[in-house]
């Protein structure tokens, strides 16, 4: 599996060794573990520095990336947990504003992989308190905490009181995971609704919960649960606002009004993303950040295989008067924003090389995107299990895509595109951030 990676340090693959041996929670999903974990570790959660918990399914990465730069442009040390990681399992845990070194990681991961061995924990559950030790124990002014896998069971839903909650878009994934029958949790016959009150699971009592808008019904399941919980509450539309223009984005709230600048990142629904961490910033006492470190933060942030322009190398010199766009996205919603960014800013024409996991809705996706489209190559992920080649194609195709083929490998299918455009056009790779890993790895764009 991708999750577990390799390493060039042996001391850190001895313990990624350890990890690949652990179960994904397939019938197992819960809190128990990781608090036991915790426990005998002296529960590291409870002295972390302030916490921002980010929750949803599209945009978590994003607007952790957002909240970081803020946080840093307003000269503060800070500590991120994101995943999965792209490359190296090191992206996963930034300690301090530094990707964590290879020693420090080798010993925490031994360490809780020594005294949770009787427990059978999953990766998930290692790795988080893995992180916990990390932030305990290395000082910093706040904490970026991105949830992992819904929110309400996921690992990290282990704070006592983090200094704001956010919530990103919503839409359906995980279904194995989410859209289970389960006592006392909303039908899945409401699927929108479970994910709702899934990914509000991480609400806590007095603490802010800042959240985008949704469906009325979703809404009113996310202020059901808050409310259950004491967590105030502060949604898109009612408590703060954000228009996303052509020249910035225009925020309001009760404290006032600020004009914020674009994001550097492409897609426009990165100012949606970006307003929401400005908001989650400003609907808390607990860190003070200043309305020029939210600008300075929104221009400078970053975030690797999210409609990323691919830089110089091996496989962008295969098509050098292409722009080599890469994007992470594997469901609808995230399809619905990389045809926002085809339709108005990627120059024609467009040639796709995608490649999806096996359990991704792979017919809603391409069916998104396939009106912006010239071609699509489907190509396979390696070591991870793919959707067949041929039924990708063959979806495409259906969805009116004029040229569909397949390929062996990522470098046949661009030279392939190399061969029938010779100039120009732009380069969707896209599908899976299992291949957007492979992708930054050959292209030599390792995240640091």
């Amino acid at each position: 599996m991708k999750d577990f990676a390799s390493s060039g340090d042996p001391e850190v693959q001895a313990q990624l060794d350890r990890l690949s041996a652990l179960s994904l929670p397939q019938g197992r999903i819960g809190l128990e573990v990781v608090h036991e974990i915790l426990d005998r570790l002296g529960n590291p959660e409870r002295n972390l520095p302030p916490v921002f918990h980010v929750a949803g399914t599209n945009g978590k990465g994003s607007t952790c990336a957002y909240l970081r730069a803020i946080l840093e442009a307003q000269g503060l040390t800070v500590h991120v947990a994101t995943k999965p990681h792209l490359v190296r399992y090191n992206e996963r845990i930034r300690v301090a504003g530094e990707l964590i070194s290879d020693e420090m990681l080798a010993r925490l991961l031994k360490e809780v992989l020594d005294i949770s061995e009787d427990l059978e924990p999953s990766f998930f559950e290692v790795t988080t308190a893995a992180t916990f030790l990390a932030f305990s124990r290395v000082p910093a002014d706040a904490c970026v905490i991105e949830v992992g896998l819904g929110g309400r069971l996921d690992a990290t839903n282990v704070m006592v009181e983090p200094a704001a909650c956010g919530i990103t878009p919503l839409g359906v994934d995980h279904h194995q995971f989410l859209l289970n029958d389960e006592p006392g949790a909303p039908s899945p016959e409401n699927p929108e609704v479970r994910i709702a009150f899934e990914k509000v699971g991480i609400a806590r009592q007095g603490s802010p919960m800042v959240t985008q808008n949704y469906r009325a019904d979703m809404e009113a399941m996310i202020a059901q649960r808050c409310a259950e919980e004491g967590a105030p509450l502060f949604m898109r539309g009612k408590a703060w606002n954000a228009e996303v223009g052509a020249e910035g984005i225009a925020y309001s709230d009760a404290k006032g009004t600020l004009t914020l600048p674009l994001p550097q990142m492409p897609g426009s629904h990165q100012g949606d993303n970006a307003a929401l961490a400005v908001a989650m910033l400003r609907h808390q006492d607990i860190v003070g950040v200043s309305p020029e470190a939210m600008a300075e933060g929104i221009r400078a942030a970053i975030w690797p295989a999210r409609l990323q322009v691919l830089g110089d190398g091996p496989l962008t010199q295969m098509l050098p008067e292409a722009m080599v766009l890469l994007d992470g996205g594997h469901n609808p919603d995230a399809a619905i924003a990389m045809a926002k960014f085809l339709d108005t800013k990627a120059e024609k024409p467009v040639d796709a090389i995608v490649g999806m996991l096996s359990a991704k809705d792979a017919r809603t996706t391409l069916t998104i995107i396939a009106p912006h489209l010239a071609s699509l190559t489907a190509i396979p992920i390696e070591g991870s299990e793919y959707h067949p080649l041929e039924d990708l194609a063959g979806i495409a195709k259906d969805a009116g895509v004029a040229e569909t083929h397949t390929a062996s490998s990522l470098e046949d299918a661009l030279q392939a595109i190399a061969g029938r455009h010779k100039k120009g056009g732009t380069v969707l790779i896209a599908g899976s951030l299992y291949l957007a890993g492979n992708v930054l790895r050959a292209n030599g764009e390792v995240p640091d």
